[in-house]
């Protein structure tokens, strides 16, 4: 941990940490699925689904980015290597070779949920710890998680 006059104790900033650098592979592990369905969907529906697939990568780079910076601010490493996401992350892989829209839509929402869920109980596991900041990070998170969701399910 880098020092810091944040008045959160060492081992509360350790705890929200190890949490934060979890949520942040799977966040970048769900942006990279996003965009491998935005490059292989195919189907009757190719442009709407094609154009979601992206927005869906593109807007999780805000939270991404917020949940690293939460990190540093905490005195922590930002964790976001492809070691370290492949390590972390609890989202399923992407299967191979996917391109029905069905199929696409399917997985996308299984990750979204997963993602959605482990948001939420790390909302609950913050406050625990004591850092309020950190919950509410993962909060507003976990809405823009679950309005992608029901945007991708509307597909199914």
């Amino acid at each position: 941990m880098n020092p810091t006059r944040n008045d959160l104790s060492l081992e509360i900033r350790q705890g929200v940490c190890q949490i934060l650098n979890q949520r942040l592979a799977e966040m970048i592990d769900l942006q990279l699925q996003a965009k491998q369905a935005h490059w292989n969907i195919r189907g009757s529906n190719f442009l709407s689904l094609h154009e979601m697939f992206d927005d869906l990568a593109e807007a999780l780079a805000d939270p991404i980015d917020s949940i690293a910076e939460r990190i540093t601010a905490l005195g922590g490493i930002a964790e976001g290597t492809l070691a370290h996401v492949s390590g972390r992350t609890s989202l399923p892989a992407y299967p191979d070779g996917l391109r029905k829209s069905a199929e696409v839509l399917a997985a996308i929402a299984d990750a979204l949920a997963r993602c959605a869920r482990t948001m939420r109980a790390s909302i609950d596991h913050a406050d625990q710890l004591g850092d309020a900041g950190t919950a509410d990070l993962f909060t507003g998170i976990s809405r823009e998680l679950d309005k992608r969701l029901w945007f991708v399910e509307a597909h199914i």
